[in-house]
């Protein structure tokens, strides 16, 4: 049976309004300066340990920053979001494949598990599988190897969703080709470079899409 790796932020799930407040809760915390929302987009996806550092000055603590941010976004912005219109569908397509679903994503595996039961898409997934509380597998390419270990699913076999560059960079890792999102967080340019095998423009793309690259 096929596999498909699926990211949640920006891909399944509209997270930014919860996610950049939380950011600027954070920064207002540390004294630290805080950008406007529109210039926070690019915070949305990566992990918080690699995104701090470019906000806070070096005589403050990442890890502070990532405890102050995780207590404020799990009380007031982890269920704010949205799931994008179509994606349900979109998932239940791709689930009659057939495929094994799994979420892959650089959130915490329990927010991550308590986002996707919120909307009621747990019985399409396999598995959540993401970052522990410590970092371990921030790096997404090190996640994947662990879902393929896991999992024992075959890389050819294999496709990664995803919006933003970690997700092309991190499924090219491992030979697995990899469907950029346009409705999330990263454009046209920052897929390809980072180099997605398709595009997809919307989630009423995605099942046919992801069909056209499979060795049916």
């Amino acid at each position: 049976m096929f596999a498909i790796l699926i990211d949640l932020d920006g891909t399944i799930y509209d997270s930014a309004p919860g996610i950049i407040e939380s950011y600027q809760h954070t920064l207002e915390c540390l004294g630290a300066e805080c950008p406007p929302a529109d210039d926070l987009t690019w915070v949305v996806g990566p992990p918080l340990r690699r995104s701090f550092p470019k906000l806070i000055g070096p005589d403050q603590d990442v890890e502070e920053a990532v405890s102050l941010y995780r207590e404020h976004y799990w009380a007031n912005g982890l269920l704010g979001g949205t799931v994008y219109e179509g994606m349900h569908e979109a998932l239940t397509a791709l689930y009659a494949l057939p495929a094994r679903l799994f979420v892959c994503t650089a959130k915490p595996v329990g927010s991550a598990e308590k986002i996707i039961e919120h909307f009621g898409l747990t019985d399409l997934f396999e598995r959540v599988y993401g970052a522990d509380l410590e970092g371990k597998f921030d790096d997404k390419g090190l996640l994947i190897e662990h879902i393929i270990g896991v999992e024992q699913i075959e890389p050819r076999r294999t496709i990664m969703v995803g919006d933003r560059a970690n997700d092309m960079l991190a499924a090219g890792r491992h030979a697995i080709p990899a469907v950029g999102t346009l409705w999330g967080y990263g454009d046209e340019a920052e897929l390809m470079q980072a180099g997605a095998t398709s595009l997809c423009p919307t989630p009423y793309d995605l099942a046919g899409i992801v069909r056209d690259l499979l060795p049916i």
